[in-house]
């Protein structure tokens, strides 16, 4: 998409917006619709309140949302409204002037200053203390603050996109969200579907997440695509696949080698201690665990094939301790 065409200019012009321009990855129905609505929503200057579970992406559809806005060019300043304690989150919201409270050395702008112009998101609107909901629903209105302990009215002009990772109907039964903020910020409402797929709850298994972790991954975020989704067709519950399912983790996840049959391919630029490891867990895969036959076509004592053995269990959970696996 040229540089200087909007989302509505590109929707009327029928010029698809596809993931590079948006960021977002996935081609599910789901997807597709946010996309659309992203397209839709984001030449107007109209709220938006995104929906998803944590971990769905909220942040990244609220700044594609501003960076297909006619205030691409201003802020976009994002606040997690649940990791500010409640007593200091209006002074962070809406500024405050020196002295209205112990610790204020000086006058600070908020959030809504700083964006002036721009976009702003509240993370977690529902964390938000229901007094300051109606606080914010008059700023909303008003398109007016009051700095804490100031007297002035000042105009901001910013964009409000909200996000929450609970269902409105919960937030309301629990007392978390106000139904006229909730009205308010709602003009759209943006639900992020969730990795899963299907109507299943498949996760990996800690086997496949370890092997995930250790492996070198060549091929990127491509071959990372294509293991999981092999994993996600071929197990149930979890997913755990061993190599013959799952060629890409062939060889030694830890090295630089890869099996092919009865071939083993070694990277340029593998030491010595790799290739020695590719070649002995290599070996041993083929006699089946067997260390016995593994030792002797290697040509090393048993005590030692233990003992090598035994050294890359130590490195191994070296590294997933400070992983944090463990």
């Amino acid at each position: 998409m040229n540089a200087g065409l909007s989302a509505g200019d590109a929707l009327s012009a029928g010029v698809s917006l596809d993931d590079s321009e948006l960021r977002l990855i996935g081609n599910s129905a789901g997807m597709r619709k946010v996309r659309e609505l992203i397209g839709r929503v984001a030449p107007t200057d109209s709220t938006v309140l995104i929906c998803g579970e944590s971990g769905c992406g909220k942040e990244l559809v609220a700044e594609s949302v501003h960076a297909m806005s006619p205030r691409a060019g201003k802020p976009f300043v994002a606040i997690n409204c649940a990791a500010i304690p409640a007593t200091l989150i209006e002074a962070e919201l809406f500024g405050h002037e020196r002295g209205s409270f112990t610790g204020a050395m000086r006058t600070r702008e908020g959030v809504f200053e700083r964006a002036n112009g721009g976009t702003l998101l509240l993370d977690e609107i529902t964390e938000m203390p229901l007094d300051l909901q109606s606080r914010l629903l008059r700023v909303l209105e008003t398109k007016r603050l009051n700095r804490v302990g100031g007297s002035a009215d000042l105009p901001v002009d910013v964009r409000v996109i909200a996000s929450t990772n609970r269902l409105p109907a919960q937030a309301f039964d629990e007392g978390r969200l106000r139904e006229d903020i909730y009205y308010r910020l709602a003009v759209v409402t943006i639900e992020l579907p969730p990795l899963r797929r299907n109507g299943t709850h498949k996760r990996l298994s800690e086997n496949l997440r370890l092997r995930f972790m250790r492996h070198r991954w060549p091929g990127n975020v491509r071959e990372l695509r294509n293991a999981v989704e092999r994993a996600y067709i071929l197990c149930d519950g979890e997913l755990d696949l061993d190599e013959s399912e799952m060629p890409t983790l062939r060889g030694d996840p830890e090295g630089k080698g890869s099996v092919h049959g009865n071939e083993i391919h070694m990277a340029i630029g593998a030491t010595l201690d790799e290739i020695e490891r590719t070649f002995i867990l290599a070996t041993l895969k083929h006699f089946e665990g067997d260390k016995r036959r593994a030792a002797d076509v290697l040509g090393c004592s048993l005590k030692t094939l233990y003992n090598k053995l035994h050294a890359y269990d130590r490195e191994r959970a070296g590294r997933e301790r400070a992983t944090g696996l463990n």
